[in-house]
């Protein structure tokens, strides 16, 4: 609500289409170009400008010594009409003052819309400050002007130079906080939204009927992303097998991170639908060259298929690091790697060889991507490597960790090793038998 006000004095007239003459703020920018720009960042630090919509400049009520919070003046300029405001709308407007009573174009007759011609200058002028004048008495008015968008509405007999210079800073200083809180509500919306979608696109393992106990980590090396290239899945087939998959697309924006998304779901289905070694990655192979956006694109996999059983797998490498595997009472190991085949999309019409390996009784098999060996240890430059990985996990094994707090320990030590936060994506899934 206004606050009251002294009486009204006596008012000049103003020149319609041009800003007046000092003091008020000398010549008119009506050539200036519009730019996108948000104009009322602007006023802390620049003379403030008003932009007076009216179409009796002669009953104007504006004064001639309007200041701002500085003590400078206020420059003015002034439309009789919304097509003369278009004009005068330059960036370097912070406030319009806008008299309700102006007819709004297009508004045919009958039309009971008083606040027509503030809707029409409220689109035209998103980003600007608007006062609303009105009549004494209307505040009702008023009041539904600023519930339309308007930051403030003024009485026009109890207006004075002191309470419109108020007036006007108020509103920009209002206009200003309300863009910013705009802003950084859309901003926390948007961070909501993608961390809902990327959330969904995190892999829910199928191991209904499998006695394997399942655990994972995820770290991104994207700044607040909660997605990066690496990906992973687990599933069960019917006939009782476990198929578990990690990979690596080369890179960590989010091309990469939805080009992973892509072959994790590709893997999840062509494993369903009864693939596995050689005939899978040749499959993924060519998923991977139809999506990517570059012919240098690249991901590396590791995938392995557990017999029913659990006593024993068979493991596909494609560019990737081996799986580690520890046994109780003997130190962890990495399986072999030997016939390990090239990356994904780097050799059309290559192989991946399928290699048998024998798990035993009780074990925990460990997939990883290369950003848990590849942080440096001390100062020196040196990486972790895969001895390192080992070395650290055998540890954690003896200290008696299992499951989630073991990946959880590993990610930690490795991020502390290497004296900060790791640049790469980590992903890393555990599979347990256990008698």
């Amino acid at each position: 609500m206004p606050v009251p006000v002294p009486r009204p004095r006596a008012i000049p007239a103003v020149e319609s289409g041009q800003a007046p003459a000092a003091p008020i703020g000398g010549p008119s920018k009506e050539e200036t170009p519009r730019k996108e720009a948000t104009v009322v960042d602007n006023a802390a630090t620049t003379n403030l400008t008003l932009l007076l919509i009216e179409d009796d400049p002669g009953g104007s009520p504006i004064v001639p010594d309007l200041l701002d919070s500085a003590g400078k003046p206020i420059r003015v300029r002034t439309a009789r009409n919304l097509t003369e405001a278009e004009r005068l709308l330059t960036d370097d407007v912070h406030c319009i003052l806008l008299d309700l009573a102006l007819p709004a174009p297009g508004r045919a007759q009958g039309d009971e819309d008083e606040l027509a011609v503030l809707r029409h200058v409220l689109e035209l002028a998103p980003r600007h400050a608007v006062l609303a004048l009105t009549a004494s008495g209307d505040a009702e008015r008023g009041a539904e002007a600023v519930r339309v968008g308007a930051q403030d509405y003024l009485f026009r007999d109890e207006l004075d130079g002191r309470l419109l210079s108020r007036a006007i800073r108020y509103a920009v200083e209002r206009k200003r906080s309300d863009t910013a809180e705009r802003k950084l509500a859309e901003g926390r919306l948007r961070a909501q939204e993608n961390r809902r979608l990327e959330r969904g696109l995190l892999p829910t393992p199928l191991l209904d009927g499998s006695s394997l106990r399942f655990a994972a980590r995820y770290r991104p090396g994207r700044s607040r992303a909660l997605l990066g290239g690496d990906f992973y899945d687990t599933v069960r087939t019917p006939d009782g097998t476990v198929h578990a998959m990690i990979g690596d697309v080369c890179g960590h924006g989010p091309d990469e991170a939805a080009l992973g998304v892509e072959l994790r779901i590709a893997w999840r289905a062509l494993t369903l639908a009864g693939l596995c070694g050689d005939e899978l990655l040749n499959t993924l192979q060519q998923v991977l060259e139809h999506e990517r956006g570059d012919d240098e694109i690249f991901a590396t996999l590791c995938t392995v298929d557990i017999a029913p059983d659990g006593r024993r797998a068979g493991l596909c490498l494609a560019g990737h690091p081996s799986p580690l595997v520890a046994r109780p009472g003997r130190r962890p190991q990495l399986l072999p790697y030997d016939n390990n085949g090239p990356a994904l999309g780097l050799l059309p019409g290559a192989r991946w060889p399928r290699m048998q390996v024998e798990l035993g009784s009780e074990w925990s098999l460990m997939l990883y991507t290369d950003g848990l060996i590849e942080g440096r240890v001390g100062d020196g430059g040196e990486r972790l490597g895969q001895d390192g990985m080992v070395e650290m996990v055998g540890r954690q094994l003896a200290q008696g960790l299992r499951g989630e707090e073991l990946l959880q320990a590993a990610v930690n030590e490795v991020r502390e090793l290497n004296g900060g936060e790791l640049t790469d994506d980590v992903a890393v899934v555990l599979l347990d038998r256990v008698r």
